[in-house]
C-alpha cells in the first residue's frame, strides 16, 4: 500500500478538531494512540448487531460473537507469530498482563531465588515484582543504566546467577523511546534457565514482534497504544510457562469442574480468562490490528524514522535544550527539557497553543531520579504526524521558553 499522510490523517476523526482554538497537534502518543473511523465503527457495530456473551450459548448471537472473538485471537497470533492461538491471552492492558505473570512467580519463587528488571521499567513493570519478591522472599535486582540512556549490558551479565528465575524488561523505554537489545537479553537469560517477561507496550505501535523468533517466554502489549480501544491488551505466553503458572483470577470460564472440596481448571487460554471479557474490545483490536497491517509495519517504521530525524534536526536548533535518551536505535520518541524550566510549566503553555505532548515522570521516577530531574517534555510521534505539526510544536516551544525564561 502507498503510504498517504493526507488519507490516512482524514481517517481519524479527532484529528480534525481545535483545541483552545488552534488545529490540534497530537503529540502524546507513547501514551495513547487515536483511533481510526473504522475502529470506531467497529465498536459501535458490535454493540448494533452482535452483542452477546461469549462461549456459552447455543444462541445465534452468541455463536457469532464468540467466532468474531476467537477470529481476532488467530489475527493477533499471526500478527506476532505465536505458535499457537491458546498461547494468545485478552488481557485489560499491559499492566493486567504484567500482573498476571509476577503474581504466578510469587507462588513459585523462594528466597534464595533472583528476579531481575531494568533502570528503565515503566512502574507496571516494577511494582509487580516487588510484590512477588516480597510474597517468596526472592531478590530484586536491577540492570543500571547508562548516560545515553542504554541498558549496561556488561552489568547485566554479571548479574544474571543460576538463581535468576526471571529477568522482565521493556523492548522500548517509554521514558526515553530508547530501543533495548532484547535477544541478547533473551538469549543471555536462557543461558542460565531463566524466563523473560518483554513488555512490549511502546514497542508494538512501531513493529510486529516475532515472539517465536525472539524466543521470549512472554511478551506483553496494550490494545490503546496500537489504535485499538482502551481496556484491551495480549499477554503471549510460551504453552509450558503457561501450564506451570497458577490461575490469576478465579471464577467463571477458567473452570473445568467445582466442587466444595475441589476445583479444576479449564484449559489454554481460559485458564486465565475469568469472567466476562471486554468482547467488544477484544473483537476491535483485531480490527486495529488489521489496519496498521494496511498500512504496513516498514511503511510506519520509515515514516516515523523520518519524523524522529526531523523533530531532532529542529529541536537541536533551539537554545538551553537538554536531550535524554541519545541511542543511535530509538523509536519516534523524544524527552527534553529547557535549562532552568519546569516541563510541567512549558507543556501548559504550549497546551495553549493547540499542542499535547507529555510531561512529566511517565511513570518511570528512577529514570528521572538517575538524571536528577523532576520530569521531561516528551513528543511522541505516530504515523499519522507530519513535519508541519512538528514545526508548530517548535513555534510554540519559543514562545513558551521566551515567557518562562
Amino acid at each position: 500500500m502507498k503510504f498517504d499522510i493526507h488519507k490516512i490523517r482524514s481517517q481519524f476523526p479527532i484529528l480534525q478538531q481545535q483545541v483552545n482554538g488552534k488545529p490540534l497537534v497530537y503529540f502524546d502518543n507513547a501514551a495513547t494512540s487515536q483511533k481510526p473511523q473504522v475502529v470506531i465503527d467497529a465498536e459501535v457495530k458490535y454493540y448494533n448487531e452482535i452483542n452477546a456473551n461469549i462461549h456459552r450459548g447455543v444462541h445465534h448471537l452468541s455463536q457469532v460473537a464468540t467466532d468474531a472473538y476467537e477470529e481476532s485471537r488467530i489475527k493477533i497470533q499471526k500478527h506476532i507469530n505465536a505458535k499457537n492461538s491458546f498461547e494468545v491471552l485478552f488481557t485489560s492492558g499491559t499492566t493486567f498482563g504484567i500482573n498476571l505473570v509476577a503474581n504466578g512467580f510469587g507462588q513459585i519463587l523462594k528466597p534464595g531465588d533472583e528476579v531481575i528488571v531494568s533502570h528503565l521499567e515503566h512502574h507496571s513493570n516494577i511494582v509487580p515484582w516487588q510484590f512477588a519478591c516480597e510474597r517468596s522472599g526472592a531478590t530484586l535486582k536491577v540492570i543500571p543504566m547508562l548516560q545515553d540512556g542504554s541498558l549496561d549490558m556488561d552489568a547485566y551479565q554479571n548479574l544474571l546467577t543460576e538463581n535468576t528465575k526471571i529477568v522482565a524488561v521493556n523492548h522500548i523505554s517509554n521514558a526515553l523511546g530508547v530501543v533495548n537489545p532484547i535477544k541478547f537479553i533473551i538469549e543471555k537469560a536462557h543461558q542460565v534457565g531463566a524466563a523473560v517477561l518483554i513488555d512490549g507496550a511502546q514497542a508494538t505501535p512501531h513493529l510486529k514482534p516475532d515472539v517465536q523468533d525472539l524466543d521470549c517466554d512472554f511478551y506483553v502489549f496494550s490494545g490503546h497504544k496500537i489504535a485499538g480501544p482502551t481496556g484491551t491488551g495480549i499477554l503471549y505466553g510460551k504453552e509450558t510457562w503457561l501450564n506451570k503458572l497458577p490461575p490469576y483470577q478465579g471464577g467463571g470460564e477458567m473452570i473445568k469442574e467445582v466442587t466444595f472440596e475441589k476445583t479444576t481448571y479449564a484449559c489454554l487460554p481460559h485458564k486465565f480468562e475469568a469472567g466476562t471479557p471486554n468482547i467488544a474490545g477484544g473483537i476491535v483490536l483485531g480490527v486495529a490490528i488489521d489496519y496498521l497491517n494496511e498500512i504496513g509495519f516498514d511503511n510506519i517504521a520509515a515514516y516515523e524514522q523520518e519524523l524522529l530525524d526531523y523533530g531532532m534536526q529542529q529541536l537541536r536548533k533551539l537554545e538551553g535544550i537538554e536531550f535524554y535518551g541519545t541511542t543511535a536505535e530509538k523509536a519516534s520518541v523524544i524527552s527534553f527539557n529547557f535549562k532552568g524550566i519546569h516541563p510541567y510549566d512549558v507543556g501548559a503553555i504550549i497546551d495553549k497553543l493547540g499542542i499535547a505532548v507529555r510531561t512529566g515522570h511517565h511513570c518511570a521516577q528512577p529514570i528521572m531520579n538517575y538524571f536528577d530531574i523532576p520530569g521531561t517534555i516528551r513528543a511522541s510521534f505516530a504515523f499519522y504526524n507530519t513535519k508541519e505539526e512538528i514545526d508548530t510544536m517548535i513555534e510554540a516551544l519559543k514562545k513558551a521558553q521566551m515567557m518562562l525564561s
